[in-house]
């Protein structure tokens, strides 16, 4: 695979796809890296954000730049043409003991695990035993994540030493634990042992495939696989190989294993938030654009040391300075409905606040009829919408609509965005309500 050349002038051209791309001087390659984001990243370097850029940017004359299908794939091509090409301003940045390689072993049951150093000298009394390494690879973080990602596909050995009974890894699916092979009961029935040892190999052949050939040969490999098995009727086989294909291909698509820069964090933020306008004015029957929502919660010990809490989002993101705190004055009885009834009559008296597009109560459909009432006392919120989130199954209940709808069944931006709200009003008031129950306690 060749890089295409474009000058610096033509930044604009490259994909907002994920990818290798490589900083060119003439005829030598200054630097190679990967992004989620191709634009984005090299755009970056041009913007001198950190002293290592100020090093060569203003020596790169051309940009090279491959796309990849996903970001799993532009790592370890990253780590390939890092190898290939040794950039200057890789090798300066990291000498050969801060790169990280990933090793496979071959042994019965292959032990897979990441290392700095690419040669190793693993006590084996095997003579055949050898150490296989995948590298270099720059960024540790996402080559671990990948790592995880690829175990739920491909379950095998990390542990050093083989233990006497099974670990998290194989409660969770994610080895096939040859350690069960200590037990008594399975020395008896020697299938097993050969059962465990062939599908340990076979995932970390598959491993290496994957990490050396990438993802398109893999694939092929195990369609060809599982036509085979297929042909001789072995059919539990076929299976296996089939949602093992399913879940490559989707966790290829969809995985993202590089961390974001805070622009790009803010980008994708602010993408997703426009999605979630657009869910709210269907699901409150609006035109308005939901931007700023206030989330209410009382918290108390049977009618003790009450207080109430109002936490804003705007967009999507708390705003700690709309953040107020109240305690109650005219309930002494539990009584969470009057106690709301009272933070929202408070609260509403001041309109310098600003005012919400959406109230969220915790509770059910007696705390939003209690909240409808304060704010039907106020002929400028006629426009702002009421619901209330019940703890009990999760139940969202609106204005103006009968019937509760699940939060479950919600679009998942929305769901999450709820319960932020939920837990985050919850925490605020209980916070509050602990600091007036240890003063009491002093005093």
């Amino acid at each position: 695979m060749i890089f295409k050349f474009i000058t610096k002038e033509d930044i604009a051209k490259l994909p907002k796809k994920p990818g290798v791309y490589a900083l060119k001087n003439g005829k030598e390659i200054l630097y190679i890296g990967k992004a989620s984001n191709l634009r984005e990243r090299v755009k970056n370097h041009f913007q001198k954000n950190n002293w290592r850029d100020n090093l060569f940017i203003d020596q790169v004359k051309k940009i090279g730049f491959i796309k990849t299908s996903s970001e799993i794939e532009a790592l370890i091509k990253e780590a390939d043409f890092i190898k290939k090409y040794q950039p200057k301003y890789n090798v300066i940045w990291k000498d050969d003991k801060n790169y990280f390689y990933l090793a496979v072993t071959t042994e019965d049951f292959p032990r897979v695990f990441i290392t700095h150093q690419p040669v190793l000298k693993l006590k084996n009394k095997n003579p055949d035993f050898r150490v296989n390494y995948f590298g270099p690879f720059v960024d540790g973080k996402s080559l671990k994540q990948t790592l995880n990602i690829l175990r739920k596909i491909f379950p095998f050995r990390s542990c050093k030493k083989i233990p006497s009974r099974p670990c998290l890894w194989y409660h969770l699916n994610r080895c096939l634990a040859p350690c069960l092979l200590k037990s008594k009961i399975i020395k008896e029935m020697p299938m097993n042992y050969l059962k465990i040892k062939k599908y340990s190999q076979i995932n970390a052949k598959h491993l290496m495939k994957f990490f050396k050939k990438g993802k398109e040969i893999i694939i092929k490999d195990l369609k060809k696989e599982m036509k085979e098995v297929s042909n001789k009727q072995d059919f539990e086989t076929a299976a296996k190989i089939r949602d093992q294909i399913m879940s490559l291909e989707k966790v290829l698509s969809h995985s993202t294993i590089f961390p974001l820069s805070e622009k790009e964090n803010q980008n994708r933020f602010n993408s997703q938030y426009k999605k979630i306008k657009e869910i709210f004015k269907k699901l409150l029957k609006t035109k308005k654009e939901i931007s700023r929502i206030e989330a209410y919660d009382i918290s108390n010990i049977q009618g003790k040391q009450a207080t109430g809490s109002l936490v804003t989002f705007i967009n999507g993101q708390p705003h700690k300075n709309f953040y107020r705190k109240f305690k109650i004055k005219t309930v002494e009885k539990p009584n969470d409905i009057a106690m709301l009834q009272e933070v929202l009559l408070r609260r509403f008296k001041h309109k310098e606040w600003g005012l919400p597009d959406l109230i969220l109560i915790d509770g059910g459909k007696s705390q939003l009829n209690g909240a409808i009432k304060i704010k039907n006392n106020f002929s400028y919120l006629s426009k702002v919408k009421v619901i209330s989130l019940a703890k009990k199954d999760n139940k969202l209940y609106l204005e103006d609509q009968k019937n509760p709808i699940l939060l479950k069944n919600l679009p998942k931006p929305l769901f999450d965005l709820f319960l932020q709200l939920r837990d985050e009003s919850h925490r605020f008031a209980l916070a509050y309500h602990k600091k007036l129950r240890k003063k009491e306690l002093i005093f």
